[in-house]
């Protein structure tokens, strides 16, 4: 029997999730800058002498090489970058925003090995703020779900009509419309969300964080609602972090 060479390559990536696999291994869920979504196992790494198991933790960008596999790659060398989850694991607000990243950032990546420098470059960097701990949380989530919907063609309109595209401030807002929308095009149940709630979310898109840290703490909470119930609608099921999210800071 002729025996099979497995193509390996290299790329740096964002771990987004682990899993469990047998009684020694993980499956690593991970966002790669070259090669899009991958998932590999990690042979042995919840043994205690595990060679790279600590590297192979949720939201580390790590530098990977990989084995093709049939349908699970497996991973052979993995070197630590920049362990990011290490700098929040105690932080309960920071730990909770980066789960709802991870889990935005695959559910927005379905087709594996499918390339998405943007997303992955929009993630790593979402996780380093995070990492930093020199902006609010919750703030740090909403900018990279808004920019995340962006790349994925679901931006909100905030400054003209959804429907007509007349130029606003128009003070409704629809989700299924699409965002802001005028009198005229105003679909029935529409919200009417505080003007400054809507430059609040114009000022994340632009990374305006003098403005948006300036921001009322209701005003926070209600872009966020907004903010969520747009990405939610658009990938037609709830993101099972985004309840979790500690906002008590905003």
């Amino acid at each position: 029997m002729p025996h099979f060479q497995r193509k390996l390559y290299r790329d740096d990536a964002v771990v987004l999730r682990v899993q469990k696999l047998g009684e020694s291994d993980r499956i690593i869920t991970m966002l790669t800058r070259r090669h899009g979504r991958v998932r590999a196992v990690a042979k042995g790494v919840r043994r205690t002498l595990s060679r790279f198991g600590a590297r192979l933790e949720p939201f580390g960008h790590i530098d990977v090489q990989l084995a093709e596999g049939r349908t699970l790659h497996t991973v052979n060398q993995v070197e630590g970058i920049d362990l990011l989850g290490r700098a929040f694991l105690e932080d309960y607000p920071r730990y909770t925003a980066a789960s709802a990243i991870a889990e935005t950032a695959e559910r927005l990546s379905p087709e594996e090995h499918e390339p998405s420098l943007t997303l992955f470059q929009l993630t790593l960097g979402a996780l380093r703020s995070l990492g930093a701990g020199e902006k609010p949380a919750p703030l740090v989530l909403d900018a990279y779900l808004l920019r995340a919907m962006s790349y994925a063609g679901w931006a909100p309109a905030l400054r003209e009509c959804a429907v007509c595209a007349s130029p606003g401030p128009h003070r409704a807002f629809s989700v299924p419309a699409g965002g802001s929308v005028c009198p005229d095009c105003r679909p029935p149940g529409a919200a009417n969300p505080a003007p400054s709630t809507l430059v609040l979310m114009s000022a994340l898109i632009e990374g305006d964080w003098v403005g948006a840290e300036a921001s009322p703490v209701a005003v926070q909470r209600e872009a966020s609602g907004l903010v969520a119930a747009h990405l939610q609608w658009h990938l037609e099921r709830a993101l099972r972090s985004l309840p979790l999210v500690d906002r008590s800071g905003t």
